[in-house]
């Protein structure tokens, strides 16, 4: 990404603001398998990610959700179990891909709802 597009964009990655601010106060504490970098204030008291993407929270595991809003004070690496067999990786946001969620009836279906069943009676406020 060139110098003006760090400069001038906040959406994907981080801006040279950021980086300058993580470079002199931050300390890197660690990364994650997408790439993203975690980081602390040299006093802990604040903490803060850069995303390797898109500035996508939904993109941040877990296990560094919880570093991250203080649930848990110790580096996924340091304090949490291993992760079980029959858990899943986590999914990122799918809104807006091909791959949401569609329920029936929506336009990105066909726009076709299953016929009303008769169980539905609309209230009026002249009903006795």
């Amino acid at each position: 990404m060139s110098v003006l597009a760090k400069i001038f964009t906040w959406w994907n990655g981080a801006t040279i603001g950021t980086l300058l601010w993580s470079w002199r106060n931050g300390v890197k504490v660690g990364e994650d398998a997408t790439g993203n970098r975690y980081f602390r204030s040299r006093d802990g008291k604040r903490r803060w990610v850069i995303y390797s993407g898109s500035n996508d929270a939904s993109n941040v595991p877990p296990e560094w959700h919880g570093w991250l809003h203080g649930t848990h004070d110790a580096l996924p690496s340091e304090g949490l179990p291993p992760v079980r067999d029959w858990q899943d990786a986590p999914l990122p946001n799918l809104t807006g891909t091909t791959s949401a969620y569609r329920p029936a009836g929506a336009l990105e279906r066909g726009a076709r709802r299953a016929a009303a069943t008769g169980d539905y009676q609309a209230w009026t406020p002249d009903a006795p």
